[in-house]
């Protein structure tokens, strides 16, 4: 009896039932290709895909913690925004000659509950639990009272980038510097008076009138003093040499305008014979020795002519310190704004290359479901018809002599 008859049949139910198995795995699956072997290009270039939409979709898990991190951030910021300005509308109220030494005492109190808004402000929790404000020590309160009552900062200017895109970075953690950066006074110099003077005179900066010879100053060490004489006349010097001599124009009035280390300072009131000032080089202060300085003058006011100048004269410099510090904010600000702006615009591109890239394992490696699902049902009937043809033929008695 010849058995090819059996052989063909045979060999062609397996091949439509691995065909049916096939399809039926694509179907559960959405993939026409699974393995290296069953298309070695289309398989690379879905796994090379599928790579890329997974680094993707990483980096976006990355930019929305950053985003947190930085909205937080900018929270601080406009509130430490909000508190300069009603420190600096404390000062100005104090500067305005009408407010007594009571008053004067309830200002300072307002100040020092502002200093200690400002330190809860400075430790900041990130919604990680870390410390928004410590740099890469987010494990430690950035800024603690040291045994004197100061504030110290014990964080650190450290930096970390992450991806947030493809060849693109973003810093994952916040400094505390704006908390300590800005410079004295104006930024040039800070104007201390003798606390020995008996007169009104007060020195104001007035602004910078040559940046050269003004940042000369700052960088350098040696201070500028300004001494006062008889019949209203002034001396300046600085190092043993004279800078500039004169006599006051206008005294008690608006004030006479010198001009020294590219600064235009403007003397107010009336200064007595003997009388100094010292003009040091800016430094860097914290706000919070900001406020402790504004909270101390506001404490300790006088009211004598000569002890409301000595105030006034440090209420004037503190509040030249406040503006650099609004500014500093700012900045800061700022630079948050626009990192925030470019985390945004890499996730757009993220997204649109990720979905690029889905789009190339798509049509590399998936399946055309509809296509498939009527070729599943198309081999299944003639998987069912052979074998029932089969059985038909089985029974003829001609079969059996085949």
């Amino acid at each position: 009896m010849d058995l090819s008859f059996y052989s063909n049949f045979t060999s062609s139910l397996a091949a439509q039932e691995a065909q049916i198995n096939v399809l039926q795995q694509q179907i559960s699956t959405g993939l026409t290709v699974q393995t290296p072997d069953q298309n070695p290009a289309a398989y690379e270039t879905g796994a090379l895909g599928t790579d890329q939409v997974a680094r993707l979709a990483n980096d976006d898990t990355t930019q929305a913690s950053i985003q947190v991190q930085l909205g937080t951030a900018n929270n601080a910021y406009s509130s430490m925004t909000s508190l300069l300005n009603n420190v600096q509308g404390i000062v100005e109220q104090a500067l305005n000659g009408t407010t007594n030494s009571q008053n004067m005492n309830a200002l300072a109190g307002q100040v020092t509950s502002a200093a200690q808004q400002l330190l809860a402000l400075g430790n900041t929790t990130a919604p990680n639990g870390t410390y928004l404000f410590g740099g890469s020590r987010g494990a430690v309160a950035p800024f603690q009272a040291d045994a004197s009552g100061n504030i110290v900062y014990f964080g650190d200017g450290g930096a970390s980038q992450a991806n947030i895109g493809e060849a693109s970075t973003a810093s994952t953690i916040a400094s505390g510097t704006v908390f300590v950066s800005a410079l004295q006074g104006d930024g040039v110099g800070v104007v201390s008076a003798t606390a020995a003077n008996t007169g009104t005179g007060q020195v104001i900066p007035e602004g910078t009138v040559n940046a050269s010879a003004a940042n000369t100053f700052q960088q350098g060490n040696a201070p500028i003093t300004i001494t006062f004489g008889t019949g209203n006349s002034y001396t300046a010097t600085q190092g043993g040499s004279t800078l500039a001599t004169g006599t006051l124009t206008t005294a008690g009035s608006s004030g006479t305008s010198v001009q020294l280390a590219g600064v235009d300072y403007n003397i107010t009131g009336t200064p007595a014979s003997g009388d100094s000032f010292t003009i040091a080089p800016a430094r860097t202060q914290s706000a919070f020795t900001l406020l402790k300085s504004i909270a101390s003058a506001l404490a300790s006011a006088g009211s004598t002519p000569a002890q409301v100048a000595q105030t006034n004269q440090v209420l004037n410099q503190d509040l030249a310190g406040i503006a650099q510090y609004q500014q500093t904010v700012t900045t800061a600000q700022a630079q948050n704004g626009v990192t925030l702006e470019a985390i945004s615009a890499t996730g757009t591109g993220n997204t649109n290359q990720s979905t690029e890239a889905q789009t190339n394992v798509d049509n590399a490696t998936a399946v055309n479901t509809p296509v498939a699902i009527a070729a599943l049902d198309q081999t299944m009937t003639a998987l069912q018809a052979a074998m029932k043809t089969f059985g038909t033929v089985q029974n003829l008695s001609l079969f059996n002599y085949l």
